[in-house]
């Protein structure tokens, strides 16, 4: 039996997508199960999901392996890592520079979305009362404070993409918060290398195939 592999994943998370991403990139295989975040109260919360995911959030991917105890793993960002560490797809296409300085800096753009902007905007924060009359404008507020730093980086760390003209794990957070600002009427014209590092990126059969839409 060979590894099987699952993504817990809902449509429009920005997390899932890039994890789906990630996964058409490296050429992986796997498994989709839908997690619906809204229906029936949010599928998250279910019994079944929870044993599997005690944070009750997208995504989880899981493993099943012959002859090893089934892994599961939540957290986009450590799922990225996982996909790039693990010694059965050493082979594939590596989304870190090998140079530590650069992976460094790639890693802090990364966390820039993934740790100031992204949760800011998520589901459970935009819907509570003290948020949700407001939530296009407070998602415009906090977003454009951070594609400000982030067009400043990339100023300097840019080339056809986010690090020179390889994509890495920069790219593959950029695209689905550039989506997220987008929904929520960011007004995107004083971010132009953004813009153009997407659509750049959105040229790419792997990067179109994870779009929520696809």
């Amino acid at each position: 039996m060979a590894t099987k592999v699952v993504l817990y994943s809902y449509w429009r998370s920005g997390c899932s997508w890039r994890v789906r991403t990630a996964l058409a990139l490296k050429g992986i295989e796997y498994e989709y199960k839908a997690v619906h975040l809204v229906k029936n109260g949010g599928e998250q919360h279910s019994e079944e999901y929870k044993t599997l995911n005690p944070t009750e959030l997208v995504p989880t991917l899981s493993l099943s392996r012959p002859d090893q105890p089934d892994f599961s793993v939540s957290q986009s960002v450590a799922i990225l890592e996982f996909l790039e560490d693990f010694e059965l797809w050493n082979d594939r296409k590596k989304l870190l520079p090998s140079n530590p300085e650069e992976k460094a800096k790639v890693r802090a753009f990364v966390q820039t979305i993934a740790s100031d902007t992204q949760p800011l905007q998520n589901l459970r924060v935009i819907m509570h009362p003290y948020v949700a009359e407001n939530k296009s404008a407070w998602v415009q507020h906090w977003v454009g404070s951070s594609f400000k730093a982030l067009e400043k980086t990339l100023e300097v760390s840019s080339g056809k993409f986010c690090f020179g003209d390889e994509v890495t794990l920069a790219d593959v957070c950029l695209v689905p918060q550039v989506y997220a600002a987008r929904r929520f009427g960011l007004d995107l014209s004083p971010f132009p290398l953004i813009t153009r590092i997407e659509s750049d990126l959105l040229a790419l059969p792997e990067f179109a195939a994870a779009i929520p839409s696809a």
